[in-house]
């Protein structure tokens, strides 16, 4: 038998310049979600339970649905997370004033200064993002990013179905 080869290392082949864009973009995702977790690890917080304490500081009172569609994660995984961080004293729940199955949830001064922390760790982060970019780069990159999280699924079933 021969040896295996090894796969490229990340920036190089397929994993590089030449490689798919999707790839490329769910590449980068990884490794800054992964630099994420690393600074948050010793605050006792997850990216996603970062994302929702953000989304909550920003938007309060939104509801499980409301948060799952802007946390880009499923209902489910945001009824669990929310009940992680109600146990942990970081958010409350509340009814809702005209409908009350639906549970609002706001962050607790716990999660207010936690937030706090875990902010500033994550916008450590950002230098790390920009380097090599020109500010006029970086808005390129901004927009970019922002078009592409518009187009729908059904626009690139569209493409396909034509």
């Amino acid at each position: 038998m021969g040896d295996n080869p090894s796969p490229p290392a990340a920036g190089e082949g397929k994993r590089g310049t030449e490689g798919h864009l999707g790839y490329l973009l769910r590449q980068a995702a990884t490794a800054y979600r992964q630099r994420m977790e690393k600074a948050l690890a010793d605050l006792g917080v997850t990216a996603p339970q970062f994302t929702l304490l953000t989304m909550l500081n920003a938007y309060p009172g939104l509801s499980g649905a409301d948060l799952a569609r802007i946390a880009l994660v499923t209902p489910q995984t945001v009824s669990v997370i929310l009940a992680n961080l109600e146990r942990a004293n970081l958010i409350r729940r509340t009814p809702h004033g005209r409908h009350g199955r639906i549970l609002q949830a706001a962050l607790t001064p716990a999660g207010q200064q936690l937030l706090i922390e875990a902010r500033e760790r994550v916008h450590a982060l950002d230098p790390g993002l920009r380097a090599g970019l020109t500010p006029r780069d970086e808005a390129v990159v901004r927009q970019w990013l922002a078009t592409v999280a518009q187009i729908s699924p059904d626009e690139d079933f569209q493409l396909f179905s034509r």
